[in-house]
């Protein structure tokens, strides 16, 4: 008598959401997201708006640290749109909210501090589900190293 083994195919699931209006939900979320910190945040410290340039000087940061963090979040934004940035570009504008929400209540009195704080929320949705582009991005590293 023989015995006969049947192999079962294992699938590696993706780490992006399977459902088509999953995937285009969250692209619409990065589109909404870079938008916000491009116009919204990185602008104004870029073009050196009263308001911006106000909050700087309250702090003792001064142009050079408004100039700073406005490309650091124009840098983020544009990233958010790049398929194999998108994780690490999240990741980053994550850490740039809690100093955010740092210098917000240890220096500014509260002023706006939960701002940072909701917009971890949707960055860390997307950090997590297109961790496989931090995958991408290691073997394109290495490749070119």
């Amino acid at each position: 008598m023989s015995e006969t083994t049947a192999s079962r195919t294992v699938i590696a699931r993706s780490a992006t959401p399977r459902g088509r209006g999953a995937r285009i939900a969250l692209r619409g979320l990065q589109i909404v997201l870079a938008l916000f910190y491009a116009v919204a945040s990185a602008l104004p410290k870029l073009i050196a708006h009263d308001s911006a340039a106000g909050t700087f000087d309250r702090l003792g940061w001064g142009s050079t640290g408004m100039y700073a963090i406005g490309v650091l979040e124009l840098a983020g934004a544009v990233a958010l749109l790049i398929p194999v940035l998108q994780s690490v570009a999240a990741i980053a504008l994550s850490a740039l909210m809690v100093g955010a929400f740092i210098v917000s209540v240890t220096a500014l009195g509260g002023e706006n501090a939960a701002t940072p704080l909701i917009l971890i929320v949707p960055l860390a949705l997307i950090a997590w589900a297109r961790r496989d582009s931090l995958t991408k991005l290691r073997r394109l590293a290495r490749r070119g190293a």
